[in-house]
């Protein structure tokens, strides 16, 4: 029994490379709950983005606990503070139970016929005076696969309304745009099972040890063991794996193009490039060649603010070890020139040909649990299958799968981004927006725009949630959504890992599944085939995956192979069909990859400008099934000026998920981190005239908040802010969300918010009433530690894993 709030990661368990990841089963029950007298039932974790195999604990038509899955691929039964505790969030006396209408500027109690009608003839109303275009879908990262392909049939095929997309474009778009453009297709390339066995990991802008706890686990049982891999950390703050790191990178936010141009130019340098490889499966050397040939080694080290011979040594760890994992994540995504960096992570191992053998792959995290399935079902910005907008073989085969005229399916451009739709909405040219299982009026940028946007009288908010959040309150309808436990449903997480969470309990009240809203909004619209037949033809959720299985059927994501009951024996990775009926461990291991101008996903874009390419450009490129070297010279960007002398970044804490919907209802994740703080480094602390617990006065051209200090260990003229607080406090005067601060600005080719990047400024206002909140046992440690604060918060009351 440990106290997993303290211990995040558990206790250890090494394993030489040769040796398989041992068992061990993390368990948390309510109190007085004895395992023998509970019911198991077989589920997937879904607080981060790694995908763990669990199981919930019923009794008495409640859930009561959870345990990992020791059969797991994915996490041999080990679960993370998160998954511990986060379930709790399902018994929580303030969930939605009923649908709410407002009427006279005030959201009351309604029934779902009242609720539903209002929709439908706001819809219809709508569609009547100005089209399919009237109409955006805001989704998220934490749905199945059944309910987004059903939300992305009705969208495409029903309305033809091209503004669909979701959160995911917060977190994971550049992951997805990184492989379109360099391997022609989404995908992640590796698996957890390289972590097992690689010589070294390079991590790109990702605090694995906060963001996917289980999986940092696996990398701490290799560094406890014999032959352990080195490790390699780009991050600003000093976080847990930067202290764990042979080299670590902090260089300034905004640099990671010129550090990743000058490890490839070191790469060259150092006569590392595999050229036969290169040669015989990609397209574009002599180009990288020459651009990165401007980014010597001392150049680099001043751009970033790194010493050289650090960046020497990461390069000859990259050119020299036998095997090397990449992962990346939101330093990354949510900085400035995005998904080209993210596209140098990618180069950098085609140059050596370490993709697609085990020890040697990518993963492009996701930030969220289903943001894959997001990406690959055609509810947000792409198309079903990883099919090609500019390709019209992919949408008549759309076509023929829906029954519907090719012409209904809105493909004369890509899908309406995220940020572009609520720019509409701005404009009031969408007036029916529908937001699903997310909360943009925290995790949007510039939130004070975003506020004025949901509560404009033009726009008719639908929003579809568990739990009254500050999104909610801005509606016009509100839908009382189950949770995870409560519905039946399939979901895909980083390494390509399909899941199957079976129903546990039945949803609180008259909450309703995701996909029994839709197939009802679908059925009251009566939305229809081209034959007349009702366009959704499936009733429940392994209906509706045997109609995404046909889907994917020839695809990279091939699901066909893939069925419930498979699933409900563990997990398997896709592709999965007659050639590979137990899934695929590791993609492109042959070297061939979908550039093929008939199978790719996209024609491409500028890395610099976003602008497309045209499908006659990409015939003259021809990559025929080669991996494409794409890249872009460094953009220098400072977001500090004379009045904002500090970089703000944003981020996240390991004891929340996203806005802490789910997260801040579990006592000892509160506890943990019950409110935001402003994390500054020594250096500017002293400047400043900090202390640890001052209150703060934050500021930047968007807005303010008021925060106390965490006196910690990042890089001097950088600041933190976790993003999951919301955006007031009863007892602040201010509000406290880090998107009060952050920028509207876009990567040009993911089109990813850069909340990594904006211009602050730090008041002292006073001293503090209590200590600062932050953990003392993360990233957010304090510089010098003291006895007074405590690891974590939660105390001898969590229990036990």
């Amino acid at each position: 029994m440990t106290d997993r709030i303290a211990d995040i990661w558990g206790v250890r368990t090494p394993h030489a490379p040769q040796q398989p990841w041992p068992v061990r089963v993390d368990t948390m029950l309510d109190a007085g709950v004895s395992e023998a007298t509970v019911s198991w039932v077989p589920s997937v974790c879904v607080l981060c983005s790694n995908g763990c195999g669990c199981e919930i604990a019923v009794a008495d038509g409640r859930m009561v606990g959870i345990r990992g899955r020791d059969v797991d691929r994915v996490n041999h039964g080990r679960l993370g503070p998160k998954g511990l505790y986060g379930w709790q969030a399902a018994n929580s006396p303030d969930r939605l139970t009923r649908p709410l209408v407002r009427r006279d500027g005030v959201l009351t109690e309604s029934t779902w016929d009242e609720a539903m009608a209002l929709i439908t003839d706001t819809s219809r109303r709508l569609l009547a005076e100005s089209g399919p275009l009237s109409h955006g879908f805001y989704s998220t990262g934490q749905m199945f696969i059944e309910e987004y392909y059903t939300l992305g049939v009705i969208g495409k095929a029903g309305l033809g309304t091209p503004h669909m997309d979701g959160n995911t474009r917060l977190c994971t778009a550049t992951a997805a745009a990184a492989f379109k453009e360099n391997f022609g297709s989404d995908g992640q390339p590796g698996s957890y099972t390289d972590l097992d066995v690689t010589d070294a990991i390079f991590l790109y802008g990702h605090n694995m040890a906060e963001t996917q706890t289980v999986l940092w686990a696996r990398i701490l049982d290799r560094l406890a063991a014999p032959n352990p891999p080195v490790l390699v950390c780009v991050d600003p703050r000093r976080s847990n794996v930067a202290d764990a790191a042979e080299v670590h990178l902090p260089i300034r936010p905004g640099t990671n193009m010129a550090l990743l141009n000058g490890l490839i130019q070191q790469l060259i340098e150092l006569d590392a490039v595999d050229h036969d490889w290169v040669a015989a499966h990609t397209i574009g050397y002599d180009d990288l060649a020459r651009t990165v040939a401007a980014y010597p080694l001392d150049k680099v080290a001043d751009i970033c603010g790194v010493p050289a011979a650090d960046i020497r040594r990461a390069a000859e760890i990259f050119a020299t070890a036998p095997s090397v994992m990449s992962t990346v994540l939101q330093g990354v995504y949510q900085s400035n020139q995005a998904t080209a960096s993210a596209c140098q992570v990618n180069n950098l191992h085609l140059l050596r040909g370490l993709i697609g053998r085990p020890g040697s792959g990518l993963l492009q995290m996701n930030g969220q649990p289903t943001a894959q399935n997001n990406r690959e079902t055609g509810a947000g910005g792409d198309l079903p299958g990883f099919r090609n907008w500019d390709n019209p073989e992919h949408i008549e085969q759309l076509a023929r799968l829906w029954n519907v005229d090719p012409l209904k399916i809105p493909h004369w451009a890509e899908s309406t981004h995220a940020m572009q739709i609520f720019r509409y909405a701005e404009q009031g040219s969408i007036r029916l927006l529908w937001i699903v299982g997310t909360n943009p009026a925290v995790s949007m940028p510039d939130l004070a725009r975003i506020r004025r946007i949901l509560a404009d009288e033009r726009l008719f908010v639908i929003v579809q949630d568990c739990f009254p959040t500050e999104t909610t309150a801005l509606a016009d309808v509100v839908l009382p959504a189950a949770m995870w436990g409560e519905r039946t449903g399939t979901c895909t997480n980083v390494d390509r890992t399909v899941h199957l969470s079976d129903k546990a309990v039945d949803p609180p009240g008259q909450a309703r599944s995701d996909l029994d809203i839709f197939c009802d909004y679908a059925k009251r619209m009566d939305l229809r085939d081209r034959d007349g037949n009702p366009l959704i033809g499936w009733h429940d959720a392994e209906g509706a995956f045997a109609a995404w299985r046909e889907c994917t059927r020839g695809r990279p994501c091939d699901y066909t192979g893939i069925s419930y009951e498979q699933l409900r024996g563990g997990g398997v990775q896709w592709p999965c069909n007659d050639a590979h009926p137990d899934g695929t461990e590791r993609l492109y291991t042959d070297g061939v990859f979908p550039t093929a101008a008939d199978e790719c996903e996209t024609y491409g874009h500028d890395l610099l400008t976003g602008a497309g390419v045209s499908p006659q450009q990409y015939a003259l490129l021809d990559p025929a099934g080669r991996a494409i070297l794409k890249t872009a010279h460094y953009q220098p960007v400072d977001p500090t000026s004379g009045d904002y002398p500090l970089a703000l970044t944003t981020g996240r804490t390991v004891y929340h998920f996203h806005t802490r919907t789910k997260t801040g209802r579990a006592r000892q994740l509160n506890d943990a981190a019950p409110g935001p703080w402003i994390e500054v480094s020594t250096a500017d602390a002293t400047q400043l005239g900090l202390a640890e617990g001052d209150l703060a006065l934050v500021e930047t051209e968007n807005g303010a908040v008021r925060l106390p200090v965490r006196v910690g260990r990042g890089r001097p003229g950088t600041v933190f802010i976790p993003f999951h607080y919301g955006t007031w406090d009863d007892s602040d005067e201010l509000p406290r969300a880090a998107n009060e601060l952050t920028d509207t600005v876009w990567d040009p080719v993911s089109k990813q918010p850069q909340f990594k990047l904006a211009a602050a400024r730090i008041t002292r206002l006073g001293p503090g009433a209590q200590p600062t909140p932050a953990p003392a046992n993360t990233a957010s440690a304090p510089a010098k530690p003291e006895p007074s604060l405590a690891a974590g918060a939660g105390g001898p009351r969590n229990g036990g894993a």
